[in-house]
């Protein structure tokens, strides 16, 4: 782990590693994905059961065992417990009010010649939902994913997700039935996304694809933009926290290691001007391993990748988090919201000593699928607008186009597009 201060002689090389944490060697992997891609267009059904057979060790006998029947989500919904249950929906509840919230509406201006200038908003017809399945199903990525799809109004839904084995995540299962989705197939990897980008004979081709994914997702995701549109590349899982002396060295420790947790690639960064907050933290973080299930994936996610710096005061802290543009960031200080406004980039906010961002993944009830490896700086959140599109509305009426339609005409006609020019003339009054 890296630790140290930023008074310290080398300290620009050792933050330059942190920068640059979320690179993917992605054209080591770029031509394995691009036939990966080619064999789906070309072979469809046939080729996603031979990459199944490859990838996830089980053999399809024909098209209908890549699907996942209704009955067997519903029977899953109705094994889980009542208490279990019971916080799925919360957490279905809290995140659908929330993103309500977010959707667009249609406008329209009209002004006194007769113009009407305005902004459609309508939902896309379909959407392709990765949701990963490999070292572990997340019900709650499945949850962020669909909700937003169903409040823009999205009719047809489709999932993908890998199943090792051919043994479907129970819970994923019941959170699918919980959601309403209906169209859900047993397939992951980049022959998830080519499928769902380009169709095949069982799975439709969707306009947009969202859900994060490994580093072969992600360049599927990056290679069939523009065929279809995408939430964003998502990288490792990473969380960022500034804090003072007013932490729990404990707390600030677990934290940490929720991020590491998730797999060996993470990144846990802690920043703060307390150089006792820091000490206390790194022997806290061994005290919390060794009671880890998942110690050995923490372990090498704190060890590769993790960093505690110390600054002089919080400003450069903050100056400090702004460049490494965390996908979660907590501020654990007594008054958080002071900093708020210092803080420019960053995928989520999580601000005071009770806020986790553990609650933000399950029942905050934003979208936990957050921009990484610094892309915070350009990108948002997924949410509504990701299943949306927006068409420009323009209508003149013969006051308004004669009133600027000789400027208009003089542009065209300076660009040397005549047609256009003449397209307007016409129109207007001699």
């Amino acid at each position: 782990m890296i630790f140290i201060s930023s008074k310290s002689t080398d300290f620009k090389v050792k933050f330059n590693e942190i920068l640059q944490r979320g690179k993917m060697d992605i054209a080591q992997v770029s031509s394995i994905v691009g036939n990966i891609i080619d064999e789906i267009r070309r072979d469809k059904n046939e080729a996603l059961k031979r990459h199944i057979a490859k990838f996830d060790k089980w053999t399809p006998k024909n098209d209908e065992d890549l699907m996942i029947s209704a009955e067997s989500m519903q029977r899953a919904y109705n094994n889980i417990d009542d208490e279990l249950k019971k916080a799925l929906h919360l957490s279905y509840d809290r995140i659908k009010i929330y993103h309500q919230k977010q959707k667009p509406k249609s406008w329209f201006d009209t002004e006194e010649n007769g113009t009407i200038l305005g902004q459609k908003v309508t939902p896309v017809d379909s959407a392709g939902l990765y949701i990963p399945g490999g070292k572990a199903a997340y019900p709650s990525s499945l949850l962020m994913n669909v909700i937003p799809a169903q409040v823009a109004g999205v009719e047809n839904i489709v999932v993908c997700t890998p199943t090792p084995d051919n043994e479907p995540n129970e819970l994923l299962l019941a959170a699918c039935h919980l959601c309403g989705v209906n169209q859900v197939y047993k397939v992951g990897g980049a022959s998830a996304i080519a499928a769902m980008a380009y169709g095949t004979q069982t799975i439709p081709k969707v306009d947009v694809i969202t859900g994060p994914g490994n580093i072969f997702v992600a360049t599927a995701k990056k290679m069939v933009f523009g065929d279809v549109n995408i939430d964003m590349i998502a990288g490792p899982s990473e969380i960022g926290i500034l804090a003072d002396d007013s932490a729990n060295a404990s707390h600030m420790a677990i934290d940490m290691l929720s991020q590491a947790e998730h797999d060996e690639m993470a990144s846990s960064i802690l920043i703060t001007p307390s150089q006792k907050l820091a000490d206390e933290v790194k022997v806290e973080l061994e005290k919390w391993l060794l009671k880890l299930p998942r110690q050995e994936i923490a372990r090498k996610s704190i060890d590769e990748r993790g960093a505690i710096i110390v600054t002089s005061d919080m400003n450069e802290a903050v100056e400090l988090m702004n460049e490494i543009a965390p996908e979660h960031l907590e501020v654990a200080t007594n008054n958080p919201f002071e900093l708020l406004s210092s803080i420019k980039h960053a995928g989520a906010i999580f601000l005071g000593h009770n806020t986790p961002e553990a609650i933000g993944d399950y029942v905050a009830g934003p979208n936990h699928t957050l921009p990484t490896g610094g892309t915070a700086k350009f990108y948002s959140p997924l949410g509504v607008e990701n299943f949306m599109k927006k068409t420009s509305i323009i209508s003149f009426s013969a006051k308004a186009i004669n009133k600027i339609g000789e400027e208009c005409a003089l542009i065209a006609s300076t660009e040397g597009l005549s047609a256009h020019e003449q397209s307007v003339r016409v129109r207007l009054k001699k």
